[in-house]
């Protein structure tokens, strides 16, 4: 009789020794569940703050791309390039610096509206200037290198107000056809073309 309530003992013993254990497990396994749960959660988290912070910044860069030249890489050397040329495409709203058939350099520019377009055909660098603004449409720029009629068909930088303040508006229009007639470039596009592009270069607008 006492062997068996000893026997009973040790099973009862053992029984909870069993189920403490499983207990253990279980809670071990679900700590770990909720502990990986959160960790996936936190690199969702994270994933989202970056990628929403990519498209704020790809947003900034896309509004503030007039300030800056329209390439990562540098203006080529037209001392290197003798036969040089700019060609206005108005589909694409670009100019590229050519050499032959090789593209050198791409500007992003806007042309001219539909009711007031740029002129089609082969034309030359003309005059230049460092400002001008025009009482009639309300409107100026920087940086203006003439290749038609000298001094009405121009390369020049996106608009500025009476005050020569840049009108962010209308600089935001690069890329689509928004001008007078002239041709409108980032402000490092259009003092470079200003500073660096010779009298009598040919200029191929189509």
């Amino acid at each position: 009789m006492k062997n068996k309530k000893i026997i009973t003992a040790v099973i009862a013993l053992i029984g909870s020794v069993v189920i403490g254990f499983v207990v253990f497990v279980v809670n071990s396994n679900n700590t770990r569940t909720v502990e990986a749960e959160q960790k996936s959660a936190k690199v969702v988290k994270k994933t989202k703050k970056t990628e929403k912070a990519k498209k704020l910044a790809e947003k900034k860069k896309a509004l503030n791309e007039w300030k800056h030249p329209s390439e990562t890489k540098d203006y080529p050397d037209l001392n290197k390039h003798q036969n040089a040329y700019l060609e206005v495409s108005i589909p694409k709203q670009r100019v590229y610096v050519k050499d032959g058939k090789k593209t050198l350099y791409t500007m992003k520019a806007a042309t001219g509206e539909k009711k007031s377009p740029t002129p089609k055909g082969t034309f030359e660098i003309q005059n230049r200037g460092d400002s001008f603004y025009n009482e009639s449409s309300k409107e100026g720029a920087n940086y203006w290198t003439s290749f038609k009629d000298w001094g009405v068909y121009l390369f020049h930088s996106v608009p500025t107000d009476k005050n020569g303040k840049y009108v962010e508006s209308e600089a935001h229009k690069l890329g689509k056809r928004s001008s007078h007639g002239c041709v409108r470039l980032t402000i490092p596009d259009a003092k470079w073309i200003n500073a660096s592009v010779p009298d009598g270069m040919k200029v191929v607008v189509k």
